[in-house]
């Protein structure tokens, strides 16, 4: 990360008089079933400064930094002292954006109704066009371009990382005197992402105070004056990041386990550094031979605009899909890549063209495919909390798939659901629970198993090792990688903004501003893009990986 927040000069008070805390948490323990999901926790959130909470899925980072909204999951007991902002209020950027966002209100009335606590002191006559242009100004600032077009949409219209940038953008307009952002890159482009981070560095040296959840490192390392180590609801280490070790450590043998954050890994080939590096762990070509299982035609998607007809958001002119082959799909945030996940899904359906499945058309809406097309076609949505009924078990919900796509009976089902969460590292325990007493890296697994469930052809996983730790995500993708060598020949779709996730797939396909403008063997790609916008990606993240290199020495 090349951003950083500007550097105070130095003042010799500060030494002497540090500045107040402007929200603060003391010996904070949060019980969910008997069981402590926050155990002890301090913070101080300090005017200008950005503290970084940082640990496994299911630490207890997102109950810490709800906590400073008064937020808590249901049925908890809670003590300790939570004091929120002083003399302001407390913004919030979920991991889940959607969360944040009115269905059913395009993205203006959403900001303008922000906007208007501002101008309220202004003649009536002013007051629409000054709303207007704080609502322009904090989208810019939210890195947000084509503004005017953006405002006509609704939430669904948007990719998650647009979704994001909208909820920061909110922040923004509320003149927060804190912003807990909860995984604010999740599910971003290098290039995005590098500039969400600037956001943040310029909202830190307003003298905001900025309490970060992330798993993501590089954005650890670029921002945090001060990282907190969660580990099972407690604080394992703290202090700046240059003293806390972030990275994954390999310990000697006579050393006991490693208490912190990240448990050793094993060394992964980057084929973003090296061309002379040996190929990724997924087989150079698919694992059978055939028809294509998927094929798409002259595919034009749409999103509805504000009563100006349609506006052509995604064009692909042909890509295909064979038994056992994972395909990646990879881009900037707004590129179209949702879109396409969704219109392979019957999600989207305002689309011309074809997608065929086994050189049959599906229908353009999950409303009009039979039982066992929707089966055929699983879709695994980047925000999973959205995706769960809050008010039922887990389990249920994910046992559930089975039994209405499959026929299976509900015991049946119930053990072939606990035995698939529990590969994804669910335990029973945790999957009997509601949905609001997990994390979001626990949603995403148990979302993950309900589309297995369904023994699908064609996985279609949108961003969703992009809100995980480092840990989990290589697990996830271990499995997902072992399904695509089965037997079975299972076709995987591989949305993400991580050029090291696609490096797993046999083929990647790039887009750009809706366009599919390269396609090829993944190694290819990677070592020779024929696309300047792909060779801009690829600089963006070996740059990344370059300081993050740089900040482990």
């Amino acid at each position: 990360m090349e951003a950083r927040k500007p550097m105070k000069p130095a003042d010799p008070m500060d030494a002497a008089e540090p500045a107040a805390p402007v929200a603060e948490i003391r010996d904070l323990r949060v019980e969910v079933d008997g069981r402590a999901i926050v155990d002890g926790v301090n913070l101080r959130a300090l005017p200008g400064r950005v503290t970084a909470l940082v640990g496994a899925s299911g630490s207890g980072k997102t109950t810490t930094g709800l906590a400073l909204l008064g937020e808590y999951p249901p049925g908890a007991r809670v003590t300790g002292e939570v004091r929120p902002a002083a003399g302001g209020l407390v913004g919030h950027i979920p991991q889940h954006p959607a969360a944040a966002l009115n269905p059913a209100r395009r993205i203006s009335a959403l900001l303008t109704d922000i906007a208007r606590g501002r101008v309220g002191h202004l003649p009536r006559g002013q007051r629409r066009a000054a709303a207007r242009a704080h609502v322009l100004h904090a989208l810019a600032e939210a890195q947000l371009p084509a503004a005017e077009a953006l405002l006509r949409r609704y939430p669904h219209q948007l990719s998650g990382g647009q979704q994001q940038r909208v909820v920061l953008a909110q922040a923004l307009l509320l003149g927060a005197r804190v912003v807990v952002a909860d995984e604010p890159t999740t599910g971003q482009d290098a290039l995005t992402k590098s500039r969400v981070v600037g956001q943040l560095a310029a909202v830190a040296a307003r003298g905001i105070a900025v309490v970060l959840l992330s798993h993501d490192l590089d954005v650890v390392r670029a921002l945090a004056d001060d990282v907190v180590v969660l580990r099972a609801g407690r604080v394992v280490e703290s202090g700046p990041p240059g003293r806390v070790r972030l990275g994954p450590t390999r310990p000697a043998p006579a050393e006991q386990p490693n208490p912190r954050y990240l448990p050793a890994l094993p060394d992964l080939p980057h084929p973003l550094d090296s061309p002379d590096l040996p190929d990724p762990p997924v087989p150079a070509g698919p694992t059978t031979t055939g028809h294509p299982v998927l094929r798409i035609r002259h595919l034009t998607a749409r999103h509805r605009d504000a009563g100006r007809g349609t506006a052509p958001v995604l064009r692909i002119p042909a890509l295909d899909l064979c038994p056992g082959e994972c395909l990646a799909v990879v881009g900037r945030s707004g590129s179209g890549k949702t879109t396409l996940g969704r219109a392979l899904a019957g999600l989207h359906r305002d689309h011309d063209g074809d997608i065929l499945l086994d050189g049959t058309p599906l229908p353009r809406s999950v409303r009009d495919r039979s039982r066992s097309r929707l089966a055929a076609v699983q879709y695994v949505f980047q925000d999973a909390r959205a995706a769960f009924d809050e008010h039922r078990a887990v389990l249920h919900q994910v046992a559930r798939t089975a039994v209405r796509l499959r026929g299976t009976d509900a015991d049946t089902a119930a053990r072939e659901a606990l035995t698939t969460l529990a590969r994804l590292g669910l335990p029973g325990d945790l999957a009997r629970r509601r949905p609001a007493q997990l994390s979001g890296g626990e949603l995403q697994r148990a979302a993950l198993a309900r589309a297995l469930l369904a023994r699908p052809r064609v996985l279609v996983c949108d961003e969703i090792t992009s809100g995980l730790d480092p840990v989990t995500r290589q697990s996830i993708l271990a499995l997902l990688t072992a399904l695509v060598r089965d037997p079975g020949g299972l076709c995987l779709v591989l949305i993400t903004h991580d050029l090291d996730t696609a490096a797993l797939a046999h083929r990647i396909a790039v887009l750009d501003a809706g366009a599919l403008v390269e396609q090829g063997p993944a190694r290819q790609i990677l070592t020779a893009p024929g696309h300047p916008f792909t060779a801009a990606l690829l600089k963006a993240a070996a740059g990344h990986r370059a300081a993050d290199r740089a900040a482990d020495r």
